[in-house]
Parts: structure tokens; sequence; C-alpha cells
């Protein structure tokens, strides 16, 4: 389930021959009887998460979306991330690595047509390919980090579905 290691979001799907309605109702339940997990029902999505106290940083958060089949069965989708504030500020520094990176090419481009000095711009363009590689290295070390996390989400969610 958990084993790609390039995935920053893991992403999993599973076909229920349960309804949909069932499945709300059993996570709705499980909102009320139990404390060790925030879950959040609307509509045909679920969000489970950590209590505050236990998150961190990195802390992830299961989304469940149920889609309905036929009125026996279902299909569950569902996937691994960090808090949204975090992973829109995470995407948020990857473009604009990536815009500052391009407009750098482009000043570097133009004054090497002019004939003039790029040493600045090749400098720039070094230290925007390295801040690329510390995001990503920075996304795959939080993803580690969350692993643990992500394992008790996942079982609790199984646990949920089968009670």
């Amino acid at each position: 389930m958990l084993s790609n290691e390039i995935v920053l979001r893991p992403r999993f799907q599973m076909e229920l021959e349960k309804p949909c309605s069932q499945l709300v109702v059993k996570f709705s339940e499980a909102k009320k009887s139990q404390t060790k997990f925030v879950i959040s029902c609307v509509d045909d999505h679920i969000f489970i998460k950590l209590p505050n106290k236990e998150q961190h940083f990195w802390s992830p958060q299961l989304h469940l979306e149920i889609s309905e089949k036929d009125e026996n069965s279902c299909s569950l989708h569902g996937f691994f991330g960090p808090n949204p504030t975090i992973w829109t500020m995470f995407m948020f520094l990857h473009v604009a690595v990536g815009i500052l990176f391009m407009v750098d090419l482009t000043w570097l481009y133009s004054n090497y047509k002019l004939g003039n000095s790029i040493t600045i711009q090749i400098v720039i363009a070094a230290i925007l390919v390295l801040a690329w590689i510390l995001l990503y290295f920075a996304g795959a070390m939080g993803k580690k980090k969350g692993k643990p996390g992500m394992r008790e989400l996942y079982d609790f969610m199984l646990k949920t579905i089968q009670s």
C-alpha cells in the first residue's frame, strides 16, 4: 500500500460490498465513540487526522471519497497528505522556484547573446536547482516521518469499515 517511495501523496482504492450511506454512518459513529482521531464528514468525503496535541509539521491526514457503484456496493478512494495549508505552501515554493529558474534562464540567455557576463545568472541557476533538490528531499523526509501516522490512520479506517 505505502511502498512507492517517489509519490509524496500515496493513494489507494477499494471496492466494498456495502452501500455508501452505511460507510458514512460508520464513520459518523466512530467520530462520536472514539477520541484517538479527529473525523470530519462532508457528504461523501471523510477526513481523518490525528488530534492537535499529537500533530507535528508533517502529520498526515487521510482523505476518503466514497462513490456509489450501485445500491449495495461502493468504491472507496483514499489518499494521504499533509495538512492542506502545508501542502499548499510546499507546492507554492516548488512553483516559485520553477518560475524563478525560467526567469533566470531568460536573463542568462539575453546576457549571453549581448556578450555580457553570465556569472551571476549561472550562480542563481545553481542555487535554484539546489533549492528544488532541498524541497524534494524535505518532502521525502516529511513522508518518511509521517509513515507511522499513515499506518495508524489506515488501520483505523480498516477497523471502522469492518465493524
